[in-house]
């Protein structure tokens, strides 16, 4: 069954908070922090954009990697914006309000995957509850600045 509406509204919600305190809150949710992801339609060709969480963020080799997790809360499709970074994975990344940078966005393999799982479990036990209601392994998504990786 989807949750469509309900994600729909939550991230409503969230902007509405941003907006009305000019961006002071809205970049974390508990202790894990927010961005706002822009992907390509990849339909429409047109930006999109998301706020989610990164219950990991890990520095590899000199380069911060932002962690994100394709939920949508257990639901049994896969969030528009994986599907829309699978079919174009260059995005665009901002923290706490601020510019929007480039980032390139891999799906994890399955041992990357078997790594982080359990670290963004431990950020937010959620994930493991999202994991049980649905059939669908669910992906997680590592987020690098474009360029820095070979």
């Amino acid at each position: 069954m989807s949750n469509r509406r309900s994600m729909l509204f939550m991230t409503g919600a969230h902007r509405v908070l941003q907006r009305i305190t000019f961006g002071r809150l809205g970049w974390s949710l508990g202790s894990l922090p927010v961005i706002e992801l822009t992907t390509l339609g990849r339909r429409s060709g047109e930006p999109r954009s998301t706020l989610l969480t990164t219950p990991v963020v890990e520095t590899v080799d000199g380069v911060e990697r932002l962690i994100v997790v394709a939920s949508r809360g257990g639901d049994d499709a896969y969030p528009a914006w994986y599907l829309n970074l699978v079919e174009h994975p260059e995005v665009t990344v901002s923290r706490r309000g601020g510019a929007a940078l480039a980032y390139r966005a891999t799906v994890a393999d399955e041992a990357e995957r078997d790594r982080l799982w359990p670290l963004a479990v431990r950020a937010y036990r959620g994930y493991a509850d999202y994991q049980r209601k649905t059939e669908r392994r669910i992906p997680i998504v590592v987020l690098e600045p474009a360029g820095q990786k070979d």
